[in-house]
C-alpha cells in the first residue's frame, strides 16, 4: 500500500513538473537580475536589468510584476507572448531574439523603448509602430515578412535590420532618419525605395536580385555600399553613385559587370574617393594608374608619344652613313 502512495506522489511530481516547464518562476527570475539603481521616479532601489537567455522558457507572465526594468534580455528562449512587457513603462532594451514570436510588439508601447531585437523569429508582417516614437534601433533580421510598413512614425529609427525576409521591393522608408540599414538577402530588385533616406551611412544590399544603383545617389553622408551578389551587369551603373562626396567602402563582387575588361580601373577612376573595392584596399599608386588610362593629363600623353616615338624609330632599319 505505502508503495502505491510512493507512486501515485512520484506520477504526481512529474505531472506538476510537466505543467511547468517552460514557466518562469520567481526564483529563476531572481537569478537573472542585476544592476542596481535607482527607479526611474526616484523613489526607491531596485534592480533594472534582467537577463535570462537560453532558458527554454515559454511562459515569462510573471514578469508582469516586473515594472521598474529598464532593459531586459531574453534571447534563445521558447517565447511567443511579451504581453508583459505592457507593465514596464521604464523599458528601453527589449532583446527577444532566437524565440517563436509570430507578432511583435503586441503589447503596450513604453515611452522611452529605444532598442528592440526581435531577430529570428517567426514574425511574418510588420505591423503599425506610430506609438514609438523613440524607438532607434529595430533588427527584424531572419523572420518571414514580406513587406516593410509601419515605420512612418518612427522619427528617431537610426538602424534597421530586415536581412533574410521575404521583401520584393524597398518601400515605406520615406524620409526616416536611418543611418545604417540591412536589407542583405532578400528578393529586392530595385532600390528606388531608398532615395529619401538622406541621413544613409551605410547600406547593405547583399544578396538580392538588384541590377541598377539607381536610388543610391544625392546621399551625401553615404559611406559604405554591399552590392556582393546581386545583377549588376554595366559599369555605366556606377554613375549614380561617382558623385557621393563621403563613398569610401564598396562591394560588388559576384555581379557580372566584374567580368568587363578593365573592370578594376574603370571603376577605380568612376569613384576616386573609395579607398576599399571589392574587400580590397585601392592603392595611391591604383588611383594613379586608373587616372592615367582613363583620362591622362598632357604630361603623361606626351610621354606616351615619346615613348611610342621612341620605339617606332628603334624598329625601323638603320642606315649606316659612309
Amino acid at each position: 500500500e505505502d508503495e502505491q502512495e510512493d507512486g501515485e506522489e512520484d506520477e504526481e511530481s512529474e505531472r506538476s513538473e510537466g505543467l511547468l516547464e517552460g514557466v518562469l518562476d520567481g526564483g529563476t527570475a531572481a537569478e537573472g537580475l542585476h544592476t542596481l539603481g535607482y527607479s526611474a521616479p526616484g523613489t526607491e532601489y531596485v534592480y533594472l536589468h534582467l537577463s535570462l537567455p537560453a532558458r527554454e522558457l515559454s511562459d515569462i507572465s510573471i514578469l508582469s510584476g516586473y515594472v521598474h526594468l529598464q532593459k531586459m534580455e531574453l534571447s534563445s528562449n521558447k517565447i511567443h507572448d511579451l504581453s508583459c512587457v505592457s507593465h514596464m513603462p521604464y523599458l528601453i532594451e527589449l532583446n527577444a531574439s532566437k524565440n517563436e514570436l509570430t507578432t511583435y510588439f503586441d503589447f503596450k508601447a513604453p515611452k522611452n523603448l529605444r532598442e528592440v531585437d526581435f531577430s529570428h523569429n517567426q514574425i511574418p508582417k510588420m505591423r503599425d509602430l506610430s506609438a514609438y516614437h523613440s524607438l532607434t534601433k529595430l533588427l527584424l533580421d531572419f523572420n518571414e515578412i514580406e513587406e516593410i510598413r509601419g515605420l512612418e512614425q518612427c522619427h528617431s529609427l537610426s538602424q534597421l535590420g530586415l536581412s533574410h525576409n521575404r521583401l520584393t521591393g524597398v518601400g515605406g522608408l520615406e524620409n526616416l532618419p536611418i543611418r545604417i540599414l540591412n536589407l542583405s538577402f532578400n528578393q529586392i530588385e530595385k532600390v528606388a525605395g531608398l532615395k529619401s533616406l538622406k541621413a544613409l551611412q551605410r547600406v547593405d544590399l547583399s544578396c538580392n536580385k538588384i541590377n541598377s544603383l539607381q536610388g543610391l545617389e544625392e546621399h551625401d553622408l553615404l559611406e559604405a555600399i554591399n552590392l556582393e551578389d546581386n545583377q549588376v551587369a554595366e559599369l555605366s551603373e556606377l554613375k549614380w553613385i561617382e558623385d557621393l562626396p563621403l563613398l569610401r567602402v564598396l562591394n560588388l563582387l559576384k555581379n557580372p559587370l566584374q567580368e568587363q575588361e578593365g573592370y578594376w580601373l574603370s571603376a577605380i577612376f568612376l569613384l576616386l574617393q573609395v579607398t576599399e573595392l571589392d574587400l580590397k584596399k585601392v592603392s595611391v599608386e591604383e588611383k594613379v594608374a586608373a587616372v592615367n588610362k582613363q583620362d591622362p593629363p598632357p604630361e603623361v600623353v606626351a610621354a606616351e608619344d615619346h615613348r611610342t616615338h621612341v620605339l617606332y624609330n628603334a624598329r625601323q632599319p638603320q642606315r649606316v652613313l659612309d
